[in-house]
This record gives C-alpha cells, sequence and structure tokens, in this order.
C-alpha cells in the first residue's frame, strides 16, 4: 500500500471503481512512511490541503485519514498546530507478576479491558497439559483486548479450566481486568510461570482487532500463570502490536 509517489485524481478514480475506501488508503499509505521512518517522532504531517491535492480528495476525507490515524496509535493532533508523528512504545516488562494495568497505569495511561467474545470449548492436548486437566476436559476461552488511552495494544486469548471458572466471562466483563476477576475466585496473587515470545504477521482478525494492516508485524507472547502453590490458573496467548509495545524480559 505504500505510495512513493503522490497520487493524482486518475489514481482516486481507480480506486472507487475497485471499491477502494480513500480515507484508508491514505491511512495505510502515512502509516507505511511512517514506520519506514520518513517521518520521526514528533515530527508534523503535511497540511490537509496538501494531502487533499495530492491524493485528489476533501478536507473531509483527509480529517477521517488522520482519525484514523490517531486510532492506530501514530499520530496526535494539537489543535491550531497541526497532526503530529507519535511513534513513542509503551515498555512492556515481562516479570514474575505480569499485570497489563499496572503496567500501563505506571506508564500514565488509561488501561482497559474489552471481552470481544467467549465461549466452552474442549482443550485441546496442549492447552489441557498446561491447565493439568484432561484433554477434552471443557475450558473457557476468553478473546479480549486491551487499550492503552484507547490504543489497542494487545489481544489475547486466554483459558480457564470450565469446572472451576465456568461463569469466568461474566465475572470478567463486570471487572474488566484479569486481577480483580480472579480475586473474585478467592485467588489474591498470582504469578508467570513462564513466557515464551515469537513473532509473526497480523492475520485479517487480529488486523482488525488491533486497527493494524494485514499482514503488520506481531509479537506473540504465550504464558501459563499459577497460584503460589504452583496450580495452573490460566493460560493464554497474546499479539502485541509490534510498533506499539516493547517487550522487557527482566529476570
Amino acid at each position: 500500500m505504500l505510495t512513493r509517489t503522490p497520487r493524482g485524481l486518475p489514481r482516486k478514480n481507480s480506486l472507487q471503481a475497485q471499491g477502494v475506501t480513500l480515507w484508508r488508503c491514505i491511512a495505510d499509505d502515512f502509516e507505511q512512511l511512517i514506520l519506514l521512518g520518513k517521518y520521526e517522532n514528533g515530527e508534523r504531517l503535511p497540511a490537509e490541503l496538501d494531502v487533499a491535492g495530492r491524493y485528489g480528495v476533501n478536507r473531509h476525507t483527509v480529517r477521517r485519514a488522520m482519525a484514523e490515524l490517531a486510532v492506530r496509535g501514530l499520530v496526535y493532533t494539537e489543535r491550531g498546530s497541526g497532526t503530529f508523528v507519535k511513534t513513542d512504545k509503551l515498555d512492556y516488562p515481562i516479570r514474575r507478576r505480569t499485570r497489563f494495568s499496572e503496567i500501563v497505569a505506571a506508564s500514565g495511561h488509561e488501561a482497559e479491558g474489552r471481552l470481544q467474545r467467549h465461549r466452552v470449548e474442549p482443550a485441546s492436548p496442549e492447552i489441557a497439559e498446561r491447565l493439568k486437566i484432561e484433554p477434552g476436559k471443557n475450558a473457557v476461552r476468553l478473546e479480549i483486548v486491551r487499550t492503552a488511552d484507547r490504543v489497542p495494544i494487545s489481544v489475547s486469548t486466554t483459558w480457564f479450566a470450565a469446572d472451576r471458572f465456568g461463569d469466568v466471562a461474566k465475572i470478567f466483563r463486570r471487572h474488566r481486568s484479569i486481577t480483580r476477576t480472579l480475586a473474585h475466585y478467592g485467588i489474591s496473587d498470582y504469578r508467570r510461570q513462564w513466557t515464551r515470545i515469537t513473532a509473526t504477521f497480523a492475520d485479517a482478525v487480529d488486523a482488525g482487532r488491533l486497527r493494524l494492516s494485514v499482514q503488520r508485524p506481531i509479537l506473540v507472547v504465550e504464558s501459563l500463570d499459577v497460584t503460589s502453590e504452583d496450580v495452573p490458573v490460566l493460560t493464554t496467548r497474546g499479539r502485541f502490536a509490534a510498533d506499539r509495545a516493547a517487550l522487557i524480559v527482566e529476570s
């Protein structure tokens, strides 16, 4: 989607003929330019009129594109001054006690967790082994999007043993926090037993939830959390937007 030369009116008409949303194309182009270092952190983007002229669109379309970039966490707007690049990352330490809300709050941001969907399903052999339940026994699966100042930072798939946490989706929806949800079940503290970090590219579902372009790099963080008695509580496969979070492994 990267545009190396300005788009003119013929390009606009071509995109419209293909049913492509113009504001999204502009947002994708600027996203690529920012990620490639064409615009540095804190640098002002071209004025609305200049961008509108370059793409052959009206200013409303440009504003919609800039609003989308803000949702993606790549820019911020100062009234009367313009739109500026924001590429600083959230430092996210991986430690024995890893709590998203605490990490985000410590960085001066507002954290939120939103449950996208949930279901009860037979545990795969891998999930069953992690949770120390029999393969095929039911597990509750939660799909959660976590944000900092409303910017999506990660999406996670988290599994709980259904016989112990059967109504965990309802409790999480009420509290929007794993820590407070576990406190509901009398678990006052829990710790990270292990973490595995890899990288991949965002598929269509994760890209949509993280407000990324499809095939953008993401960091995959798999983990297991246990009680102080080493009893498994939950296992998670989290996907982090690579340009919004820096994972720091603490010893």
